[in-house]
């Protein structure tokens, strides 16, 4: 005899709202009590074919005759999780997964709840974009994905990794676990470094300089693979190919999933015998002789990169780049500060006096400085464009600028001291007005 469902009206004590009472009857259940199921709004729908049926909690009675009681509640609904209609094509279902699982990423999103919540859009995309799994979902919910062995949901380890899903949507990820198809990508090689040293001279103007560099080169007797010649990879057996290990732990609170890098092949996927050449790295290290232009106006802490002359890449990855790194050894006379340089001439007191001509020397050489009459000491004298030229635009320099010190002798001869005094006391006599200050030369 089949059984039939029996509906009437009663208010449920645990939810305090009106509910239905479900009995059943049959052939077994002749000699049973009846069973009574407190369903709420979302159980309505499922049974109406609405709804998916997500969650179910069970009680078996002590006694076998006796039926089984059931408190059914409802989760998240996929289509939901996803923002489409329950008609949504794989076209929109695409579409949406990928907002979703971008916007959601854990590596980009660091919201406590955003890794929850990208497993769940996973899940839901597996669920609904799957040919065999989409008509039973819609049909009996997620206890109908369980092989409708049960009232309970699928469980995490149900589901396919969901980085590995993101993998096959964005070619790797981002940063995050996104399997061994990313390791074994060409990767670029790493960036190398070289500290050089130049003369105030070769900062100023630019030079060419020989650097001897050491650096990894692809290896060639397994060109690059790492291989050892005359074998191939083989699927590592610990991960099965995933780069990955997932392990289960069951706990009061549900089960949950941990994901980790397979150590066995390193989160390669793959196990081979290295290359005894180069230690299965497929680069080894070797010495280059490279030429480089020094531009002029550069100075200490200046940066030069070099394209293309740093390490080479792993699995055919393109090379990394060499920086440069300027250091400008102290010249003696000048002083750089940013694109002018700063001197100081000193002159006697009677050179400041009456005038004179000096030789300063200049990052173009010696050239001749006319001081004018009466300077005054620590007075700066500027020479135009014997400067440093200006890092990107050699055709503008900066100045030269020449402090005046007015050295005065600490020992005079008989002589010396008689035409001083001579022309203090001339100095003394002036008129006034005659525009020394205070009526004196001195």
């Amino acid at each position: 005899m089949a059984a039939s469902v029996v509906f009437s009206a009663t208010r449920c004590a645990c939810a305090n709202q009106p509910q239905r009472k479900l009995t059943t009857r049959g052939t077994a259940a002749a000699a049973a009590p009846r069973q009574k199921i407190c369903l709420g709004a979302s159980s309505k729908a499922f049974l109406s074919g609405n709804k998916p049926l997500l969650a179910a909690a069970t009680r078996k009675s002590p006694s076998v005759n006796r039926a089984q009681s059931l408190i059914v509640r409802a989760n998240a609904d996929y289509y939901q999780v996803l923002g489409v209609p329950r008609s949504a094509d794989n076209k929109e279902l695409k579409k949406a997964y990928r907002q979703l699982a971008r916007k959601f990423h854990p590596d980009v999103n660091k919201d406590p709840g955003a890794e929850a919540k990208f497993k769940e859009i996973s899940n839901a995309y597996e669920v609904l974009s799957d040919e065999q799994k989409r008509p039973i979902y819609d049909k009996y919910g997620e206890a109908g994905l369980k092989g409708m062995g049960g009232m309970g949901g699928p469980s995490p380890g149900d589901f396919t990794n969901p980085f590995n899903l993101f993998e096959t949507f964005f070619g790797g990820g981002m940063g995050g676990a996104g399997g061994a198809r990313s390791r074994n990508r060409p990767q670029q090689g790493e960036d190398e470094r070289y500290d050089l040293s130049l003369s105030f001279q070769e900062a100023v103007f630019g030079c060419e300089k020989e650097l001897e560099t050491v650096r990894l080169e692809a290896c060639d007797t397994c060109t690059g693979s790492g291989v050892k010649s005359g074998t191939r990879p083989e699927t590592c057996s610990s991960c099965g190919g995933a780069g990955q290990v997932i392990t289960m732990a069951r706990t009061p609170l549900g089960n949950f999933q941990q994901v980790a890098t397979c150590q066995t092949c390193g989160g390669t996927g793959q196990k081979y015998q290295p290359c005894s050449a180069c230690g299965g790295d497929g680069r080894v290290r070797r010495t280059k002789r490279i030429s480089l232009r020094v531009p002029p106006g550069v100075d200490s802490g200046s940066r030069l990169r070099v394209r293309g002359e740093g390490n080479a890449g792993r699995r055919g990855g393109p090379e990394g780049d060499l920086y440069v790194f300027i250091s400008v050894r102290a010249d003696p006379e000048l002083v750089r500060d940013g694109v002018n340089i700063n001197t100081t001439v000193a002159i006697s007191f009677t050179d400041a006096i009456l005038g004179t001509s000096v030789k300063v020397n200049t990052v173009d050489g010696p050239v001749d400085l006319k001081v004018p009459a009466g300077v005054q000491p620590n007075t700066t004298l500027l020479m135009s464009k014997r400067g440093v030229p200006r890092l990107g635009n050699p055709t503008v320099r900066g100045d030269q600028l020449v402090t005046v010190q007015v050295t005065i002798p600490q020992r005079l001869s008989k002589e010396e001291r008689k035409l001083v005094e001579e022309l203090a006391a001339l100095g003394s006599k002036a008129p006034k007005g005659s525009g020394k200050k205070g009526g004196s030369w001195l």
